[in-house]
């Protein structure tokens, strides 16, 4: 029986129903991996939906950020309203990791901020990992780092049922081994409340909450009800709460663990002493003493993840367990395999490949100096060894596939290489012409192709290799009556869309920036794109990096690219001959199939911004954009207290929203105005 149900309005065209056919035959024939290479514009994720579907397998899907990964996210959910499409990232809003440096002697406490609807998502995915087998959980590179064992978290729940003998002290002490807390007044997610024999209950992964009507001795009804006004959803036959943290401990175990603990804390308390680290022996005894007592009292400590290894039962070295292993530990429980999709893969593999080392780096300096014990070593990432040991069947997508991708993929069935292209667009598109213009002359000649493009009210961008030349170019086009803006990342990342947003709206006709080859950045009103000194070797003028950005014309009829260069390069040439091949292809499609190109229209705010903030709250960051320092000064502690809880409401109302470059501006405003740093 398939599980997925995929709503769309549209069908499969061009040359993605051969694509769905090629990856699924592939994959049903024992190949492991396989690369997706997909142009720009030719509905990747579309193909992706519809492989989904045809495999009828829980799939993992991770992207290089979280931003993309919100808008993968929105676009499956589109895809599979009746099915459990989940959204696990980092849930932090600000993270400071706990870190020393020997150098000033400086200890840097952990600092976090946690976004609760996002803690609240990712509790619902491993949830729909472990409970439903049509669970689609798209993932930033978060996916790979410890969230404690599949089998704790899935051991610890509490199963009840209208009938079922258990008293309400059982149920409320089941509930605190749980993690939630118990409140009298705020009813929040991760919470639960007692009134007489009424207990409700907040799961911290739902939006909606669990009433239970009890006797003395039973449970006598079980309703979902609305956690603001109360009123009654539906009645339940049966309930299963999860944990409402990823971290469990099983109390039956603390004393075997505890004992492990104080041996190792011994051991090495004493090589620290035998160094002549006196305060950093006594440093760690007193914070791991500390820990233990807190976990035997409550639980769980902050900082607990850091001790993962003895819960987990894992020996030193041992990898982590991640949501790779609820991925599997569900499939071993099913008997099934399940989906790897690696999106934008040339970006996201490498991002993977190098998070081991940068956290090992910090956490050693920790051990070193007695913040820790050794075994917050084992609290990290998967290597790429283990991380790759881990993988199922996998499609790796890319307009732009590395060599490594290309290399690991095969063809069972048909003894090829693995690779299925799908270079043609449903709006017939094609790639943009490539033509080369000499250095000597090159500014008035690009202010001549800017000049036509002007006039047909179509857009360009200039690439340059500096910030330096990127305002300067931006100053001297601006001087010669040309609505021009630069952007590069000494611009603020609110401003930067804005930037964009009004470039769209024709308030630019050109921007000139350094690397603005950024995957997901659509922009359908160019058609030029000029590259100075596109002959420099180098990552920003790498094959892979000109055929990113020539993409950038490709949304476009008219689209174009010009590199400004005296010669060609290795990394030129292959550009422009892959660019040329594809487009040919899509010249011949089009031709067989009478298809006549037409350019993308695109709404200029998409679906992710497009979403309505329902807060009814005036936007304080605008009229904080808008402020000149005196204005600042001028208000009264009171009224600047009100103003930061007013940009506070705006920041959880941005998070809620995905809305995650938003909530990190009013987030540094937030910080700057209580420091008394604030400019504008």
């Amino acid at each position: 029986m398939n599980e997925y149900l995929l709503t769309s309005k549209f069908q499969p065209t061009g040359d993605q129903p051969e694509a769905i056919l090629a990856l699924h035959k592939a994959i049903e024939a024992g190949n492991r991996e396989q690369v997706l290479l997909g142009v720009t514009g030719s509905g990747k994720t579309f193909t992706v939906a519809h492989l989904i579907a045809k495999l009828n397998r829980p799939t993992l899907i991770i992207s290089h950020n979280k931003t993309l990964a919100a808008q993968l996210y929105q676009e499956f959910r589109d895809f599979f309203p009746k099915n459990a499409v989940s959204y696990f990232v980092s849930y932090y809003d600000y993270y400071q990791p706990e870190a020393y440096i020997p150098q000033s002697g400086t200890f840097i406490e952990k600092e976090t901020e946690i976004n609760d609807e996002i803690d609240k998502l990712r509790l619902a995915a491993t949830t729909n990992i472990l409970t439903r087998k049509d669970t689609i959980v798209v993932a930033s590179v978060s996916s790979i780092y410890n969230i404690g064992s599949p089998r704790e978290y899935g051991h610890f729940v509490l199963e009840l049922k209208p009938g079922i003998v258990i008293s309400r002290e059982s149920i409320m002490l089941r509930l605190i081994q749980l993690q939630y807390t118990r409140e009298s007044g705020s009813f929040t997610r991760g919470t639960f409340r007692v009134r007489g024999d009424v207990i409700d209950i907040f799961p911290a992964y739902e939006d909606t909450a669990i009433r239970l009507s009890l006797s003395l001795t039973s449970v006598l009804s079980i309703t979902r009800i609305d956690p603001i006004d109360i009123e009654t959803i539906d009645t339940l036959q049966s309930i299963v709460i999860f944990p409402a943290k990823h971290y469990m401990t099983n109390p039956e175990n603390h004393k075997e663990v505890f004992k492990k603990i104080d041996k190792d804390l011994e051991i090495e308390v004493k090589a620290l002493q035998n160094k002549g680290k006196i305060v950093e022996a006594q440093r760690l005894r007193q914070r791991v003493e500390y820990d233990i007592e807190m976990i035997g009292e409550m639980g769980y400590v902050n900082g607990i993840e850091n001790y993962s290894r003895y819960f987990d039962g894992r020996s030193p070295g041992d990898p982590p367990f991640s949501l790779l292993d609820y991925f599997k530990e569900a499939g071993e429980q099913r008997k099934s395999d399940w989906l790897l999709i690696v999106d934008e893969s040339h970006i996201t593999i490498p991002q993977i490949r190098g998070m081991y080392n940068g956290d090992r780096s910090r956490k050693q300096t920790l051990v070193d100096f007695g913040f820790r014990l050794r075994a917050c070593l084992d609290n990290r990432p998967l290597n790429f060894g283990e991380f790759l040991y881990r993988i199922p069947d996998t499609v790796y997508v890319s307009a732009t596939p590395d060599e490594w991708e290309l290399s690991r993929a095969k063809d069972a069935s048909t003894g090829g290489n693995g690779v299925v292209e799908q270079l043609v667009r449903p709006t017939g598109l094609v790639d943009p012409l490539v033509s080369i213009h000499p250095t000597e002359g090159q500014i008035p000649s690009l202010l001549l192709e800017i000049e036509k493009r002007v006039q047909k009210k179509e857009r360009a961008i200039i690439t340059t290799l500096t910030k330096r030349m990127a305002e300067e170019l931006s100053e001297y086009i601006q001087n010669k009556g040309i609505k021009v803006n630069y952007l590069h990342s000494d611009i603020e990342t609110l401003d930067r869309n804005e930037i964009l947003r009004d470039f769209r709206l024709g308030l630019y006709d050109v921007i000139i920036g350094i690397n603005l080859l950024r995957e997901g950045l659509d922009l359908p009103e160019v058609s030029l794109i000029a590259i100075l000194d596109a002959d420099k070797e180098g990552f920003l003028r790498s094959k892979t990096s000109l055929i990113q950005i020539m993409g950038r014309a490709a949304r476009h009829v008219h689209g174009s690219v010009i590199l400004y260069a005296d010669g060609v390069t290795q990394s030129m040439k292959g550009a422009m001959d892959e660019v040329n091949r594809r487009r040919k292809i899509q010249e011949t499609y089009n031709t067989v199939h009478n298809i006549q190109p037409r350019s993308i229209i695109k709404p200029i705010r998409d679906q992710l911004i497009d979403r309505k903030d329902t807060s009814r709250e005036t936007n304080a960051l605008t009229i904080l954009e808008n402020m000149r320092p005196h204005d600042m000064d001028a208000m009264t502690p009171d009224d600047k207290k009100k103003f930061i809880s007013k940009l506070a409401r705006e920041m959880k109302s941005a998070s809620k929203l995905l809305l995650f470059e938003r909530a990190m501006a009013i987030r540094d405003a937030i910080t700057a105005i209580e420091k008394g740093e604030w400019k504008n």
